[in-house]
């Protein structure tokens, strides 16, 4: 009895002395509820910008928009009419990948690209699930950052980068005779020349879209003098020059592009604005393509997705305007129709304790690069709601859509545009709360691993990160739960 009175008067001593150790700052999880103000009974349907209507008929589109994503692809004989997988794939449906907490967010629990192989839904494919796919772990995009040379070393004179698809089509019933082998990611992981990317959430990827160059560089001129080692840059279209902003490098200037560059390199589908089958990168850069037998599989021609001529008719109940234009567009149309995430004022811990854990993050620096409102979007020729001359929309991405130098412990060595190997786009963090996995190839769950991530040679977050440490564990607390009421 003694002993355990003596072990009781420790711990009370200690929570004393040692406040931190009573009061250990934790990651809340996920916070339950809306993405954006949907009924949490139906979480799976993401609501519309406010001023979406069936009135003008942008409800339509937007609708039509999010089945489409939905929509699961097959390579050839589909009995939806959706045709034109492979030959090479991560995965055969949109929404899969972006359903976490809803259709258009990121990477879910239960890992869609395990279960599909895994359960066998491909119909007799031939592929295996790589070791870096597991059932609970991240919705993943492999590359290589480097060609491999003559003895199966990777060649850092060689830059690679490009999307190494994990699936083939090689197998299937619906694939005729095309037979593909899967890349050798075995050898990647073995010589270390294997990155990881996870899927970006869509929520209020239209008023991202609109707002105007001039507009960001005057948030980086604001953010300029910070005494904290930050500067960053813009990423810009090869085209225009002017400033692209989605990916995780911003790479990709528009959501058109976006979801074009996205159905042909993680499905394989050609469309109007990239029209060919995709090979590998070694098989395009150092090989001969694809073989013949590998081309053209849905039997439909090129593009393979395309321009509705007529609108359907019979039981699609959207079939007017809205089922004419191309998949491509109509995934755009409801990205970019899609409303943002709508934060919480109350959970995790308290409407106080995210207020003050707001104020910590201005005050440590965190808002000098994830910029808690820019304004504004300019006037929309879309809807009104993401912007109009009478009623500007302040974007509250907190984000400044710039790239930075993220340091050797993030760097993956990939350039894209004008973002070097480590250089990534300031992540926006609105819905942050509801996010399962962290940082481009999700190797983290908690929050704190993110933020510690930030800091490492070369880092233009390493001051920020050590401003955190040097918080108080309360302090801390309130941050994280500020972060997760997001």
């Amino acid at each position: 009895m003694k002993t355990n009175k003596l072990a009781l008067l420790l711990v009370c001593l200690a929570a004393l002395l040692f406040p931190g150790m009573a009061f250990a700052q934790v990651d809340p999880g996920v916070r339950p509820g809306a993405i954006n103000g949907q009924p949490t009974a139906t979480p799976m349907n993401p609501l519309p910008l406010a001023s979406v209507s069936s009135s003008d008929g942008s409800l339509q589109f937007f609708q039509n928009g999010l089945g489409r994503f939905q929509d699961v692809e097959s390579v050839s004989n589909s009995p939806t009419g959706n045709n034109g997988l492979g030959p090479r794939f991560n995965f055969n449906q949109c929404s899969g990948c972006h359903s976490q907490p809803a259709v258009g967010g990121t990477g879910p629990a239960n890992n869609p690209q395990f279960q599909v192989i895994a359960n066998g839904i491909v119909n007799g494919s031939t592929n295996t699930i790589p070791s870096f796919i597991t059932a609970n772990g991240p919705t993943r995009e492999a590359r290589f950052p480097f060609f491999f040379d003559q003895f199966g070393n990777p060649n850092t004179n060689a830059p690679n980068g490009g999307v190494e698809d994990l699936f083939t089509v090689s197998g299937r019933s619906d694939a005729g005779s095309c037979s593909l082998p899967q890349p050798s990611f075995g050898q990647a992981q073995a010589t270390n020349n294997i990155i990881f990317r996870i899927p970006t959430p869509v929520f209020g990827a239209g008023l991202i879209e609109n707002i105007d160059d001039s507009t960001l560089i005057a948030n980086h001129a604001a953010q300029a003098r910070n005494n904290l080692g930050i500067s960053g840059t813009f990423n810009h279209n090869g085209n225009d020059g002017t400033i692209s902003r989605f990916g995780w490098k911003a790479q990709n200037k528009s959501l058109e592009l976006f979801a074009g560059e996205a159905y042909n390199v993680e499905m394989g589908i050609s469309n109007e604005i990239f029209g060919q089958d995709r090979p590998l990168p070694g098989e395009d850069q150092l090989g001969s393509g694809l073989p013949a037998h590998c081309l053209n599989l849905s039997g439909s021609g090129y593009p393979e997705d395309t321009t509705n001529f007529a609108a359907k008719t019979g039981s699609d109940q959207y079939a007017t305007n809205a089922s004419i234009p191309s998949d491509t567009v109509m995934f755009a149309m409801f990205m970019r129709l899609l409303a943002p995430p709508v934060p919480s004022t109350t959970t995790p811990g308290s409407a106080a304790s995210i207020v003050n854990g707001r104020n910590l993050f201005s005050a440590i620096g965190c808002a000098t690069c994830h910029t808690p409102t820019i304004n504004y979007s300019q006037p929309s020729n879309f809807t009104a709601s993401l912007g109009s001359t009478s009623a500007p929309v302040s974007v509250n991405a907190f984000s400044d859509i710039e790239i930075h130098h993220m340091g050797t412990g993030l760097a993956d060595n990939v350039s894209q545009g004008g973002a070097g190997g480590d250089q990534f786009r300031t992540a926006p963090l609105w819905g942050l709360g509801q996010r399962i996995f962290f940082l481009h190839d999700g190797r983290t769950t908690n929050l704190l691993g993110a933020i510690q991530a930030h800091q490492s040679s070369g880092s233009e977050a390493s001051q920020v990160e050590e401003n955190f440490d040097s918080l108080s564990p309360s302090q801390q607390q309130d941050l994280l739960n500020f972060l997760r009421s997001l």
